[in-house]
């Protein structure tokens, strides 16, 4: 098992893709006492993300692709590079006529709270909780679990 906290490099045999609804998600980094994650994910055309509320900056790099905030309906085409403020609330969708899978770097300050259509937090991802549930999925699916410190 390699240590993630201890290496500036983290080749995908260390933090391997592990399968969610709609796509694939790979965690690269996780330090819950800064409050500070990053993860890869991959998005099957169609699918996306439940709205959520961002308490921190976020930076995103799409490497494939396209992806929209229904919010504000611009296309994240590959090479993009989005910086969302501490405050936004959006949704990611991926268009279902993408011909490709749409592929996404974040880097994420703080955490992502879960809303539902009134604007209640329903779950709170953070690098703590993500990291957790990143680690499960890897178990769950046989796959080899990082250690992250």
């Amino acid at each position: 098992m390699i240590d993630l906290a201890s290496i500036g490099h983290v080749p995908e045999s260390a933090a391997p893709w592990v399968d969610v609804d709609g796509g694939q998600r790979r965690l690269l980094f996780s330090d819950p006492g800064r409050g500070v994650w990053a993860l890869a994910v991959r998005y099957e055309p169609g699918s996306g993300t439940e709205r959520h509320h961002h308490t921190g900056d976020v930076f995103g790099f799409t490497t494939a692709g396209r992806w929209r905030y229904i919010e504000h309906g611009i296309d994240y085409e590959a090479g993009s590079f989005v910086h969302e403020q501490a405050g936004a609330a959006h949704t990611l969708v991926v268009p279902a006529d993408n011909d490709v899978v749409t592929e996404i770097l974040f880097v994420v300050n703080g955490a992502n709270l879960i809303l539902d259509d009134e604007n209640n937090v329903m779950r709170i991802n953070d690098a703590g909780s993500f990291r957790d549930r990143y680690l499960r999925l890897c178990w769950e699916q046989g796959k080899q679990a990082p250690a992250f410190g």
